[in-house]
């Protein structure tokens, strides 16, 4: 289809995935706290986060979502506590930016879990898919579904490559970084209110 290629689309969905939020954040702090391989593995954490959302979606479940403020606001504050939940991990050095402990194994399930979480437990994503995909499907299409899948697909790929690109930059500059006492306790004070920041966004964000 047409709009899988088309330069709106694919501009408008590098905006999005590029700009700060909790999934570039997570990946980046993985990658300083962890390593190239374990930000790969949150960047793909994060991006599968967003399957539930897309099969929401389509289900007519957004529409749910929109219309019931409980169902919302239950997410949401979910959401919320998970994301302030990790701004203290992150300060007790045992989040992302942890450089110690945990076998490789249980690590690596802990980045997974963490990432799926994070994006998970954000109501506006399915509500993304149901208002920006659909601007990118004709009106007379013979197969919408298989379109917005199609364009969902596109988008995905560009958050997990994108995310990833985030990550191996912070893994490169890890072993600068993890030597030096002063600069993690600074970067872990910096990202927990960080994360402090994203919950605070989206607690007041409306359906």
């Amino acid at each position: 289809m047409d709009a899988v290629t088309s330069p709106e689309f694919l501009l408008t969905c590098l905006i999005i995935v590029a700009s700060p939020g909790t999934g570039a954040l997570y990946t980046i702090a993985t990658g300083l706290g962890r390593g190239a391989r374990a930000s790969l593995l949150a960047a793909l954490a994060c991006t599968l986060g967003i399957v539930p959302h897309l099969v929401a979606a389509a289900a007519g479940v957004a529409a749910l979502l929109h219309s019931s403020a409980l169902l919302f606001s239950a997410i949401k504050y979910a959401g919320v506590a998970y994301l302030l939940w990790m701004a203290w991990q992150t300060l007790r050095e045992s989040g992302a930016l942890s450089v110690e402990g945990a076998s490789r194994s249980r690590a690596a399930s802990a980045v997974m879990v963490d990432g799926i979480l994070l994006n998970l437990l954000n109501p506006k994503l399915t509500i993304f898919f149901v208002a920006f995909l659909p601007q990118f499907i004709a009106a007379d299409a013979a197969a919408p579904l298989t379109d917005m899948l199609a364009l969902s697909a596109v988008f995905m790929a560009m958050t997990f490559a994108v995310f990833a690109a985030y990550g191996l930059m912070a893994g490169a500059a890890r072993d600068r970084v993890i030597s030096r006492p002063s600069v993690m306790l600074w970067l872990r004070r910096t990202f927990a209110v960080a994360f402090v920041g994203l919950a605070s966004r989206l607690a007041v964000q409306d359906r």
